[in-house]
C-alpha cells in the first residue's frame, strides 16, 4: 500500500463551546461583568456576550465558536501543537470623563486538542483558569483552595482521522530542554534585549518539511539544579497568565538511559558540575508534529540516509524593538536584528530505528556552525535556521496583529504569520543591511563566536519522542508463539516402568487388591469384636477367627478367585523377572527354581503388606551410585582426553536418567558441537527448547545453527526470543548484534551492542568483587556434589595419605579441601541455566567468546573476536589473546596458538589461565618437559586457574612417565580432593603401586573401579596388586576383565604376564 493513500484530510468543523465559569472573581467584590474570548493560532475565533453575575456564582456564558480543520485552513499539525486559548476579560466600570471603557484580563485557560487526533469526536473538561500576574484573582486564588474553572466542550461532527489514518500516522514530540555551560559572555549586561533560538527541520509529509523553532529561551545563572519533574511549555510566547503556558500532564523527568554525546563517567562528572553551577538557557518547550503515513516513511528513510540531524542554536540581538509589540507598524530600518553565536548540535536519530524505541533523550555537544561540517555530517548544505528566519521577516510586515498579539502572546515557532523582529536572518555584528530585511548571508570564514561553545564545553539536552515506534518490536508473546511453531513444546511423559519392574509392580498391585478384599470380609464377620471399647481377643479366639475366615473364603470360592487373580502377574514375574520361558527337564532345577520364586513372591507380598497396613511406611528408592553432576564431570573429562566414545556414553546416560531436564540435552548438544556433528547438536538443542521454551543457552545455540544453515528468519526469531527471555543477558544481546551485523543491518546491530554494553555495565556495577582471571567458579561448584564430599574429605584413602603431604602442596591444600566440601543440589528440570559471573575489565565480545568457546561455536567465536579487535577505544588485551589461543587450539592450529599465547603473556604474566593453556599446548605437541614447567607454574599462583582438573591429570601423567611417583601421588591426591573421577583415583593408585604401598594402591584402584568399572587399566593394576599380595582368585578375575575390556597398553600387559610367570598364578591359561 502506498503510504500516502488514505491520508487526504476532509474539511471538518471543530466546535468549541464554553458553557459556564465557576468560582469567578474580578476587581469588584460583589459582582463581575465579563466575557470570554476564544483564540486559535493567533486568530480570534469569537467573543461571548457580556454576562453580569455575582462573585463566586456560576457564570453561564453558553458561548460557541468554531474553526475549520482542513488542508487549506488549519491543518492537523496545527491541531497537534496549538491549543485553544480562552481568555476571561472583565469589563471595568467607567470613571468620570472616561470616553472608552476599560477591560482587565481575569485569567486564561488552554484547551489541548490532541484527543481529536486520536479518534475522539467529543471531549468535555473543566479547565483551570490561571489568573494573570498581579491581579486580584491571583490573590484570591492563593488565599482560598477553590480555584476558578471553565467548563468547556470540544466536538466534531465526524472524526478528523479514520482508523486507517490513525494506524498509519504518527505523532512526533520534540522537546528542547536546557543548554548548559553556555558562553559566559552571555551573562554580561547589554543595552539591547537578546533572544535565544533553537531550530530543527523534520518532515511532516512525504513532500513537506517543517522547521521547528524554539525562540523563548530564558538565560539563567548557575547556583542550583533545574528541578525534576518540571512541566513542559507550549510553543507559545509569554502569556498574560503564566500558568497557562504549561502543557497539561506533560512533564520533564530525569532519565537514566540517555543516548547523546556525554555518557561516559568523566562526562557525567562534568555534567553534574555544569548543571548546578554554570550559565544556562532554558526552553523546556515541547513541539508536537503530526506526521502522516508518508511523513513517517520519509522520516525513517531520511534517518537511514543520514543518522545525524542538526539542531541549530543562536543568540539574536535586537538593535531597535518596536514599541508595544505591534509587528505591523515598524518602519524599514527601525527593527535591526543582529544574530550571533551560531552553533549546532548533531543529534543521532538512528536509535529511533531500533525496534520498539519511541523516545531518545540525551545531552549533545554544541559545535560552531560551518556549512562544510553540515554537509559532511548531516548531508545538508543549507542552514534551516537562516532559511526559516527569512520567511517571517518578509511576510509579516503590514499584517494586522491578532488578538493573541494584543494580549502580548508571541508564537515561539516560525509560522508564516510571525513577527519579523523576533526571528530575523543572521547578519554580522557590525555593518548595515543591504536588503529590505536586516540580514546578510555572508558567513565568516572563522566562526569566532560559535567557537565559544566548544571552549565552554556547551551542550544541549533534547528529547525526541514518537507516539508509535518507527520499527515495531515483536511482543514477547508473538516471539514465544513463533518459537513454539518452530519447536513445538513436548511435555515430559510420566515415568512408566517396563519389563521386570512393571511385572513386579503389577504383582504388588494384585496383592494389595486381594488384601483389601480380605480385610472387607474380615470386617463383615468380626466387626463387632473390633468396635471401640471392645476387649482384646485372646490367642485361642484369634486362631478360631483365622479358621473361620479361611473356611468362609473356601466355601464362597473367593480363595480360588484370588489364586486366579494372582496367576497372571506371577507368570509375568517368571518370564520377565526370572527370565524363564522354557519348561524344566531336571526336577532338581525345577525345585530350586520354585523355592527361589516362592521366596521372592513372599518378600514382595511383605513389602506390599507393609505399604498397605503400615501408616508410617515410606517407600525408599535406592539412590544411583553416580548423580547427573558427576556424569557431566566424567563426560567432560573424557571429552578433554579425546575419548569421545566414553564421553558420549556418559552424556547418553545422563539424558536417560532424566529426559525432561533441558540442561542434559543442552550438554549433549554441546558435545556434538565440539565433534562437529551439527545435525545431532541441533536436534539436542531443539529437544531442550521443546522441554523448556525459555531455556536461554539452547535458544542461542539454535539461533547460531540456524544462521549457519542459512535459515536467517528462524535465527532472528531465536535470538530475539532469547533477549526477551532474559533481557539482562549480555551474551544474548551480543549474539543478536553479531547476527544483525552479518545481515548488514547496522542500526539494529548497533542497538543490540548498546544494550549489551548497558547490561554489562550494570552487571559489573552490581556484582561483588570478582577475580579477573577466574570466571568459571560456578561451573566448578556445579560439578561438585554431596557424593563428592563423601568420596574425598572423609575417604579412608585420603585420610591415610593425607599425613604424607609436605610443603609441595603449599597453599593449594586448603583451597582444594575447601573446594571438595562444596556441594550443589541437582538442577531441577526447566530451571534457568547458570551463566558465568561477569568479570571486571572485560567487554561484551569477550563475555560472548567465553560462552561460544565453551559450547563449540568456533565460527561465531571468531566473529566476536574480530569485533573485539576492531574496538577503537582499547587495544587487544591478554584475555583477547588467550581466547584466540583457545580457539586456535580447538582448530588444531598449534603454531598460531603459541604466538597468541606469547602475546597473552606480555599483558597477563600472572594470569594462571594463560600458563595453563600454554601447558596444554606443549602437552598436545608432546613437549612434556615444557608442559610440566607451565603446569607447575600455574599451580604455584595464589589464584587457581579456571580448570585445575585437567592440569592435575596431565601433570600427574607426566610425573608417572618420568618416574617421579611421589610428586605424581601428591598431584593426583589434590585432584581426588577437588574433583574426583576414575582417572584421578587410577593415577593415585598407579603412583602408590609404584611406590610399593599396596594397601593405598588397592583402596585408590577400588574407588576408580567404583566410578567406572569399564576401564581396562583399572582392572590391570588391580590384577598387579592382587598378584603382589598373593590373591590368586582376585588376580585371575581382574586379569580376565582387563582382557575382556580390550586392554591396549602393551607394556602394562607385558608387565602383568611377567609377574604372573614369576608368582606362578593369575592367568587362567596356566
Amino acid at each position: 500500500m502506498n503510504p500516502s493513500q488514505g491520508t487526504e484530510l476532509k474539511s471538518v468543523l471543530v466546535q468549541i463551546t464554553v458553557q459556564r465559569g465557576n468560582n469567578m472573581r474580578g476587581s469588584k467584590t460583589e459582582s463581575l461583568l465579563s466575557f470570554v474570548r476564544a483564540e486559535f493560532s493567533d486568530t480570534v475565533l469569537g467573543e461571548s456576550q457580556r454576562i453580569d453575575a455575582l462573585v463566586d456564582e456560576v457564570v453561564h456564558y453558553n458561548f460557541t465558536c468554531s474553526f475549520e480543520c482542513s488542508e487549506f485552513a488549519y491543518t492537523l499539525d496545527d491541531v497537534a501543537h496549538k491549543p485553544v486559548l480562552l481568555t476571561v476579560i472583565e469589563v471595568l466600570p467607567k470613571e468620570k470623563k472616561q470616553k472608552e471603557e476599560k477591560t482587565a484580563i481575569v485569567g486564561q485557560a488552554v484547551v489541548d486538542l490532541l484527543p481529536l487526533l486520536q479518534g475522539q469526536c467529543s471531549l468535555s473538561s473543566s479547565l483551570l483558569l490561571y489568573p494573570t500576574s498581579g491581579s486580584l484573582a491571583e490573590t484570591a486564588s492563593q488565599d482560598e483552595s477553590i480555584k476558578p474553572t471553565l467548563d468547556v466542550t470540544i466536538c466534531v461532527c465526524e472524526p478528523l482521522l479514520s482508523d486507517i489514518q490513525i494506524a498509519n500516522s504518527n505523532l512526533l514530540k520534540v522537546t528542547v530542554e536546557t543548554a548548559y555551560s553556555v558562553p559566559e559572555v552571555w551573562n554580561q549586561v547589554s543595552g539591547n534585549p537578546s533572544s535565544y533560538v533553537a531550530a530543527l527541520q523534520v518532515p511532516l509529509t512525504a513532500a513537506k518539511e517543517q522547521v521547528l523553532m524554539f525562540s523563548n529561551g530564558v538565560l539563567k545563572v548557575g547556583g542550583e539544579r533545574e528541578p525534576f519533574p518540571r512541566p513542559k511549555k507550549w510553543p507559545l510566547g509569554p502569556l498574560q497568565a503564566s500558568g497557562a503556558q504549561f502543557i497539561p500532564d506533560s512533564i520533564i523527568e530525569s532519565s537514566e538511559m540517555e543516548y547523546g554525546d556525554l555518557t561516559s563517567a568523566e562526562d557525567r562528572e562534568f555534567r553534574a558540575e555544569a548543571e548546578c553551577n554554570r550559565l544556562r538557557v532554558c526552553w523546556d518547550t515541547e513541539r508536537r508534529c503530526f506526521i502522516d503515513a508518508g511523513g513517517a516513511a520519509c522520516l525513517a528513510g531520511k534517518i537511514v540516509e543520514c543518522r545525524l540531524w542538526p539542531v541549530e542554536i543562536m543568540r539574536s540581538t535586537q538593535a531597535g524593538a518596536a514599541k508595544g509589540g505591534k509587528a505591523g507598524k515598524e518602519k524599514p530600518g527601525e527593527d535591526e536584528t543582529q544574530i550571533s553565536f551560531h552553533g549546532v548540535a548533531y543529534v543521532d536519530m538512528a536509535p529511533l530505528l531500533y525496534p520498539g524505541v519511541k523516545c531518545i533523550r540525551g545531552a549533545y555537544r554544541l559545535y560552531p556552525f560551518y556549512e562544510s561540517d553540515l554537509l559532511i555530517k548531516a548531508k545538508r548544505n543549507i542552514s534551516s535556521l537562516r532559511e526559516s528566519i527569512r520567511a517571517p521577516a518578509t511576510h509579516t510586515r503590514g499584517r494586522v496583529p491578532s488578538s493573541v498579539g494584543s494580549c502580548k502572546v508571541a508564537q515561539s515557532k516560525v509560522f508564516e504569520a510571525q513577527k519579523g523582529g523576533k526571528d530575523a536572518k543572521e547578519s554580522p555584528k557590525k555593518g548595515k543591511p543591504a536588503q529590505a530585511d536586516s540580514v546578510t548571508e555572508v558567513e565568516p570564514q572563522v566562526n569566532v563566536e560559535g567557537q565559544m561553545y566548544a571552549d565552554s564545553k556547551s551542550y544541549i539536552i533534547i528529547e525526541i519522542a514518537l507516539e508509535k515506534p518507527l520499527v515495531p518490536k515483536r511482543p514477547p508473546e508473538e516471539l514465544a508463539k513463533r518459537v513454539m511453531e518452530l519447536i513445538p513444546p513436548r511435555p515430559p511423559l510420566p515415568r512408566r516402568p517396563a519389563g521386570a519392574d512393571r511385572a513386579v509392580q503389577e504383582y504388588q498391585a494384585q496383592v494389595a487388591n486381594v488384601v483389601t478384599q480380605i480385610l472387607d470380609q474380615y470386617q463383615q464377620l468380626f466387626g463387632a469384636a473390633f468396635a471401640l471399647g471392645a476387649k482384646l481377643l485372646d490367642p485361642s479366639a484369634q486362631e478360631q477367627c483365622k479358621r473361620q475366615i479361611l473356611g468362609e473364603l473356601n466355601y464362597s470360592g473367593k480363595y480360588f478367585a484370588f489364586k486366579e487373580q494372582l496367576k497372571y502377574s506371577v507368570v509375568r514375574i517368571v518370564r520377565e523377572k526370572m527370565l524363564r520361558t522354557e519348561a524344566f527337564t531336571d526336577p532338581a532345577q525345577l525345585q530350586a527354581f520354585l523355592s527361589q520364586l516362592y521366596v521372592f513372591l513372599v518378600d514382595q507380598m511383605h513389602v506390599t503388606l507393609n505399604k498397605t497396613l503400615s501408616v508410617d511406611a515410606q517407600e525408599t528408592q535406592p539412590q544411583p551410585l553416580l548423580d547427573c553432576a558427576q556424569l557431566r564431570h566424567f563426560a567432560r573429562e573424557a571429552q578433554m582426553n579425546q575419548d569421545h566414545k566414553l564421553a558420549a556414553q556418559y552424556y547418553q546416560e545422563r539424558v536417560a536418567r532424566d529426559r525432561s531436564n533441558p540442561d542434559h540435552w543442552f550438554d549433549y548438544g554441546t558435545y556434538h558441537m565440539l565433534v562437529a556433528d551439527f545435525l545431532k547438536a541441533e536436534e539436542c538443542f531443539h529437544q531442550a527448547v521443546s522441554i523448556y521454551q525459555a531455556h536461554l543457552p539452547s535458544l542461542l545455540m539454535c539461533g547460531i545453527l540456524a544462521e549457519m544453515n542459512g535459515r536467517y528468519e528462524d535465527a532472528e526469531t531465536f535470538f530475539e526470543g532469547a533477549t526477551c527471555v532474559d533481557t539482562k543477558s549480555v551474551v544474548a544481546w551480543t549474539l543478536f548484534g553479531l547476527f544483525y551485523q552479518a545481515q548488514e543491518k547496522s542500526i539494529q546491530a548497533e542497538m543490540a551492542f548498546l544494550e549489551a554494553t548497558k547490561q554489562l555495565r550494570a552487571a559489573v556495577f552490581c556484582s561483588p568483587r570478582s577475580q579477573p582471571e577466574s570466571g568459571r567458579d560456578e561451573e566448578k561448584n556445579e560439578e561438585t556434589t554431596e557424593t563428592t564430599k563423601n568420596e574425598t574429605g572423609d575417604h579412608p584413602c585420603i585420610a591415610i595419605m593425607g599425613n604424607t603431604e609436605n610443603a609441595e602442596v603449599g597453599s593449594h591444600s586448603s583451597q582444594d579441601s575447601d573446594a571438595g566440601k562444596e556441594t550443589t543440589d541437582p538442577e531441577p528440570a526447566g530451571a534457568p541455566h547458570k551463566t558465568a559471573p561477569i568479570r571486571n575489565r572485560t567487554s561484551i565480545y569477550m563475555e560472548t567468546v567465553q560462552f561460544l568457546l565453551e559450547n563449540g561455536a568456533s565460527q561465531m567465536a571468531q566473529r566476536a573476536l574480530a569485533q573485539e579487535l576492531l574496538c577503537p577505544e582499547r587495544s587487544p588485551s591478554s584475555f583477547y589473546h588467550l581466547a584466540l589461543a583457545r580457539l586456535q587450539l580447538l582448530k588444531g592450529e598449534y603454531r598460531s596458538a603459541e604466538a597468541s599465547l606469547r602475546q597473552a603473556l606480555t599483558g597477563g604474566f600472572e594470569n594462571p589461565d594463560v600458563w595453563a593453556t600454554y601447558g596444554h599446548l606443549h602437552f598436545l605437541t608432546e613437549d612434556h618437559s615444557q608442559a610440566q614447567k607451565c603446569y607447575e607454574r600455574t599451580l604455584d599462583f595464589v589464584t587457581d586457574a579456571s580448570d585445575t582438573h585437567l592440569i592435575y591429570l596431565r601433570l600427574g601423567s607426566i610425573y608417572l612417565q618420568q618416574g617421579q611417583f611421589e610428586k605424581a601421588k601428591m598431584t593426583y591426591l589434590r585432584a581426588c580432593k577437588s574433583s574426583p573421577s576414575c582417572l584421578t583415583w587410577l593415577g593415585l593408585g598407579i603412583a602408590c603401586y609404584r611406590l610399593g604401598d599396596m594397601t593405598e594402591a588397592e583402596v585408590a584402584l577400588t574407588e576408580a573401579n567404583t566410578l567406572n568399572n569399564g576401564n581396562p587399566d583399572v582392572w590391570a593394576y588391580l590384577s598387579l596388586v592382587c598378584l603382589q599380595t598373593s590373591r590368586k582368585l582376585e588376580a585371575e578375575q581382574s586379569y580376565k576383565y582387563a582382557i575382556k575390556l580390550n586392554l591396549k597398553n602393551e607394556s602394562l600387559l607385558q608387565e602383568i604376564k611377567e609377574l604372573q610367570i614369576h608368582v606362578g598364578f593369575g592367568n587362567p591359561c596356566f
